[in-house]
């Protein structure tokens, strides 16, 4: 069955997005700017441009309705979307804060359709096969999770969009930090703020640049996460530790090195560790694999996607740290 697809949002992740779509239809685009959406119609056969995303998200030959805009256009298209009876697949974080998110669950509930946030970091595969050898026992007990993640911008950051808090809703912890929070959920289960630092130390900007925040599970794990936008070498690290071993994911590929997955398994009389590793080279698989569940989603199945709760969790921390992180 082919789905039939809009996209708002021409950039970067929207065309990224076009680019997974499978067997789908792309059938309208919208972008504030014509010749972005232009361009991005023009991949597609028979594909309409528009300017106005009032008119992509009403058409009624679209079926599904992905949402790549900035963060503050992110809620009231979701929520158009939504009304007008369109399953839809927001980008991360879904909002600026938690409470702009109830509103759209309520009409996705009464509308009867499907809506996912896209982390898509869950769908790499290095970061899918740790959390299935974690429920596997391959470290045994969970204890914590120590991230990093960040890149060191470019030049004019500090005059784009993210940088203004009114448009993005906050900084790197907003940005890159979000995918760390829901990964650490993912993996340790309900996390809460112990302690947070946010730091702007190079940017000259309103918004912080590096966020430094440690989480809490009710059952005593935790998550120490640190993301930033003074990282001059682009870095991704997550590493999972249990009772009985480590799992290591490095790199998600392009930019930030090759994505690799290592297992360190404690031996009974303790030592250094049996060792594995696995890569995966290649293009990254992560945007086909999380629009396909999404897809699977959309029928009622049960998938990985992140949900709208899931973002409200993530958030609800963000807002946390904003709250009190700040010195």
């Amino acid at each position: 069955m082919v789905r039939r697809v809009a996209i708002v949002g021409c950039g970067l992740v929207g065309a990224k997005r076009a680019r997974a779509l499978g067997d789908s239809r792309l059938v309208a685009v919208a972008d504030t700017e014509p010749d972005r959406a232009r361009a991005l119609a023009g991949q597609a056969e028979g594909c309409v441009a528009e300017t106005d995303w009032r008119a992509v998200v009403k058409r009624p030959d679209v079926e599904l309705v992905i949402v790549a805009t900035t963060h503050d256009s992110l809620v009231p298209i979701t929520q158009a979307a939504v009304e007008a009876g369109k399953h839809v697949l927001v980008e991360k974080p879904a909002a600026r804060r938690p409470s702009e998110l109830g509103a759209v669950a309520a009409a996705a509930r009464e509308r009867g359709v499907t809506v996912r946030v896209g982390f898509n970091h869950r769908f790499h595969p290095a970061l899918r096969q740790a959390r299935a050898m974690v429920e596997d026992g391959a470290v045994g007990p969970l204890m914590y999770v120590r991230a990093r993640y960040g890149h060191g911008g470019r030049a004019g950051y500090e005059r784009e969009w993210r940088a203004r808090p009114e448009v993005a809703g906050g900084g790197e912890l907003l940005d890159q930090g979000v995918h760390l929070i829901d990964l650490a959920r993912w993996f340790a289960g309900d996390l809460a703020l112990v302690a947070g630092h946010l730091g702007t130390f190079f940017w000259d900007m309103p918004v912080e640049d590096n966020a430094f925040v440690l989480l809490r599970s009710p059952a005593g794990r935790v998550a120490w996460l640190h993301a930033s936008w003074t990282e001059w070498k682009n870095l991704f690290s997550f590493e999972v530790f249990g009772r009985a071993g480590k799992l290591q994911v490095d790199g998600l590929g392009g930019s930030y090195g090759p994505e690799r997955l290592t297992h360190y398994r404690m031996r009974p009389e303790m030592g250094p560790p049996d060792t594995r590793d696995w890569e995966y080279p290649g293009d990254d698989p992560s945007w086909g694999e999380e629009y396909a569940s999404f897809v699977e989603a959309t029928l009622g199945r049960a998938t990985a996607n992140a949900t709208l709760e899931d973002a409200a969790a993530a958030l609800t921390i963000v807002q946390q740290a904003y709250g009190g992180a700040r010195p």
